[in-house]
């Protein structure tokens, strides 16, 4: 049976979330459905800030705003004092909407636009670099405008992490960051810059890690490089870790457990405030976790279309890769439970499908379920994270409706998409126009 965390639970055999009955939730809003609950994302943040805070004063959480834009999610982690690593002109924009701090935001990327560098200079937001070309883009932007733009690099530290290699960031193969070994260069150049003022230092090493053990060797690469270039004479007003502690996808008994925030602190923090301290220097130090935040936060609700029998016994759903793309893209575990039936005991093997046009529109594999039939209701557990935020209209289907729940309240906190909403972008050239007779 399926471990349920805290903030999900069973009443009169349907599963619950943050106070709310999922089959009514289902049944108001329709299907399929993302379904948050308010009080679990609070509750990871503060847990979050109390494990790093016990080690060093000045810290500070950027969210991962690509594991889930929605603005109402970014209002709840501002409320808590959050900033937010933003990878766009639209993250940036929504995270501001929010109430986030300019100051409590970095723009990160690989291939920002002259567009993008003119937002953040305008906006007083901090840009993580990437190459030197960004280096020069920046100091003449931030010329034309009479300012002086704070940076960080990103460091290349080619470690490798038990991760998914899409999702390994950190690898010397990776398009993300400057090598380790050509850090300095780049500081240098941007130290004789008149238009950017170098204060941080920044690394991502990759997302769902398991271990704190490449956490820790980030650590010493980055405080090595701290150290070189405190000599060099940066100033140091931050020193971003990055993200990517993983969570537990197993629930049944299985698969890997994650480590916990606390053993993440105590695995880091002290390499960074033991050479802080032998400088005399005392930067905030940033970490950006998106997934650990907001994964288990959330469940999708989906409808049972019908029940096949083939060489397996096909559960389809209304809800498919475009609205929750990690299994298919990255062979990714969700457990899966039957919500209107939520404590009842397994009684056969069945494979949960979509409704999207492609075979490997599979969203879990031979899984123990009560006897399922057309008209039930199935939630598919952890979804906060990279859920929504990779949704699609493949098919020509519109994104379904988030709803917010706290305390046993629930509101909308996205509408779902119609054909409308689908059609509101297009246009038809003139050539392609039907003239009426």
């Amino acid at each position: 049976m399926v471990k349920l965390p805290p903030h999900l639970s069973v009443q009169n055999q349907h599963l619950m979330i943050g106070g709310c009955d999922t089959v009514k939730l289902a049944f108001t809003y329709g299907t399929p459905l993302y379904v948050t609950d308010e009080t679990r994302i609070r509750d990871n943040y503060r847990e979050w800030i109390s494990a790093l805070s016990a080690h060093y004063p000045l810290v500070r959480i950027l969210y991962a705003a690509k594991a889930n834009g929605n603005l109402n999610i970014l209002k709840i982690l501002a409320m808590e004092g959050a900033g937010a690593d933003v990878f766009s002109a639209g993250e940036l924009h929504l995270a501001l909407l929010a109430g986030m701090k300019p100051e409590h935001l970095l723009f990160n990327g690989s291939s920002k636009t002259e567009a993008d560098h003119r937002l953040a200079v305008s906006k007083g937001v901090r840009v993580s670099l990437d190459s030197l070309d960004e280096l020069a883009m920046l100091d003449q932007i931030a010329e034309e405008a009479g300012k002086v733009a704070e940076v960080s690099f990103r460091v290349n530290p080619a470690i490798d992490v038990p991760t998914h290699p899409k999702i390994a960031t950190g690898l010397a193969t990776s398009k993300f960051g400057i090598p380790a070994a050509e850090i300095t260069d780049a500081y240098a150049a941007a130290l004789a810059c008149k238009n950017v003022a170098p204060v941080g230092i920044h690394c991502h090493i990759g997302s769902q890690i398991l271990d704190t053990e490449p956490f820790r060797r980030e650590a010493e690469v980055m405080m090595e490089l701290v150290d070189e270039l405190f000599h060099m004479g940066v100033k140091f007003k931050f020193i971003d870790l990055g993200g990517g502690l993983g969570v537990k996808y197993e629930h049944s008994g299985s698969g890997p457990d994650a480590p916990t925030f606390a053993g993440y602190a105590s695995s880091v923090l002290p390499v960074c405030k033991s050479v802080l301290a032998r400088l005399g220097i005392q930067p905030e130090i940033w970490i950006e976790p998106g997934r650990s935040l907001v994964c288990d936060s959330t469940v999708l609700l989906s409808k049972v279309n019908s029940v096949k029998k083939a060489h397996k016994t096909f559960v389809n759903i209304d809800a498919g890769f475009n609205l929750l793309a990690r299994p298919v893209m990255y062979d990714s575990y969700h457990e899966v439970l039957v919500a209107n039936r939520a404590d009842e005991a397994p009684d056969g093997t069945y494979t949960v499908t979509g409704p999207i046009c492609e075979t490997g529109d599979i969203l879990a594999h031979d899984r123990q379920l009560p006897g399922v039939v057309a008209g039930d209701l199935v939630a598919i557990l952890d979804t906060g994270a990279y859920g929504y935020s990779m949704a699609s209209q493949y098919n020509g289907r519109g994104r379904c409706a988030e709803v917010l729940v706290r305390n046993g309240q629930a509101e909308l906190m996205r509408r779902a998409e119609t054909i409308d909403d689908l059609m509101a972008t297009l246009k038809t050239p003139s050539w392609l126009q039907v003239n009426p007779e």
